[in-house]
């Protein structure tokens, strides 16, 4: 009985709190999600330690559902109309900024004298970007013009590009280390994203002919919602990468239910307050302490990242032809990172033990960082935009 009146009150509280947080936001020159990742930071354990512990179980589950509707919502903006005016964009500098990025990194790390495994692995983790704080700034900026767009589409292309250099990078301190043949961890990446896409693709197509047949043209809540969490649960069932997943089948809703759209309109319904609880509960399992001992190294990281972002994004840009503001201002859009990378950090970790505490250190203190910084600097990058 206890722990269900301190979960609905903790609920609540927090609800309560994202609309205040809202308000704030749009007041600042800081993004609401930063806003409430130092909140979370603030009455979690480290400091106010206010969380119930029954809540604090429950992330895991809050973390998985939000993402979930996350990935839909962004293969939903990707239309036949929006990519293709994107696409080419999209693909060289989603590409270039995560080959640039693995490359500054690993060469920075080498520089300072981190050996090559561990400068390799951390490269490919750099890579990745958080796709929950960049679709959050933008839908609370309500931006709507081609800069942000381009965003989304780069950002839904990121995992896979991150997941690929992940297992490209496994399997080379593999082979360095002596160990390959036991695990191939190019094949393991390929299957995880062929199987995320595969997956989507067989959830999608008839969720995209049968919905918005009981209320004509309109899917009732309950429809959407289960589409989502069918996908996410037998994606993580079968081991594939649900975000891919659920983006996959966005992607096939939105260009063929062609007598709907309203399957993201729902979810975007119900989407605000599971963000707002999981940026909460983000920033209480942020260990912040961890940024007291970063170190060179995890100084090396995040300034690496952060130029290779930049420099990977103007290449891809330049490539493509786009636009000077989007040469100018993309790589910076690009710093959030987050779950994607700590995710892969713990993979590494798990297959190579003896460079587990230097890859966490630097993983866990470089998201703190780039958990509270990197919105503030991805929402600076939209509005200079929006003001040429």
């Amino acid at each position: 009985m206890a722990s269900s009146y301190q979960f609905l009150l903790t609920i609540g509280g927090i609800l309560l709190l994202g609309l205040v947080v809202s308000t704030v936001a749009r007041r600042t020159f800081l993004p609401r999600v930063t806003l409430l990742l130092v909140f979370g930071v603030i009455i979690g354990p480290e400091v106010l330690d206010m969380i119930p512990v029954v809540f604090a179980q429950r992330f895991d589950l809050i973390a998985d559902m939000t993402l979930l509707m996350v990935g839909f919502i962004l293969g939903g903006k990707l239309t036949k109309t929006s990519f293709a005016d994107t696409a080419g964009k999209s693909f060289w500098i989603s590409i270039s900024a995560a080959l640039a990025t693995t490359l500054f990194v690993t060469i920075g790390l080498l520089f300072v004298g981190v050996c090559i495994e561990v400068s390799i692995i951390l490269g490919c983790i750099a890579s990745a970007t958080a796709p929950a704080a960049v679709l959050d700034v933008i839908t609370e900026m309500k931006a709507k013009d081609k800069f942000s767009s381009l965003l989304i589409s780069i950002v839904a292309l990121d995992d896979i590009w991150a997941l690929m250099l992940f297992g490209i990078g496994m399997s080379i301190v593999d082979a360095l280390n002596g160990t390959g043949g036991d695990t191939n961890f190019l094949f393991s990446a390929a299957t995880e994203i062929g199987g995320a896409i595969l997956l989507g693709i067989i959830i999608g197509l008839p969720a995209a002919y049968l919905t918005g047949r009981i209320k004509p043209g309109q899917p009732i809540l309950s429809e959407a919602v289960s589409i989502v969490f069918l996908c996410g649960g037998l994606a993580i069932w079968l081991d594939v990468s649900y975000l891919i997943a659920a983006m996959s089948m966005g992607i096939i809703v939105t260009n063929l239910a062609k007598h709907h759209e309203y399957p993201f309109h729902a979810i975007e319904g119900i989407e605000e307050p599971f963000m707002v609880v999981f940026f909460v509960l983000a920033g209480a399992s942020l260990e912040t302490n961890h940024l007291l001992e970063i170190g060179l190294i995890g100084v090396i990281y995040i300034l690496c990242r952060a130029v290779g972002k930049y420099f990977g994004a103007r290449i891809g840009g330049h490539c493509s032809k786009a636009s000077l503001e989007v040469k100018d201002w993309m790589g910076a859009a690009l710093l959030p990172q987050a779950g994607v990378a700590i995710g892969m950090a713990l993979v590494a970790s798990h297959q190579f033990p003896e460079y587990r505490q230097l890859l966490l250190s630097v993983i866990v203190s470089s998201t703190v960082f780039f958990e509270i910084v990197g919105p503030a600097i991805t929402r600076m990058a939209i509005k200079r935009v929006e003001q040429v």
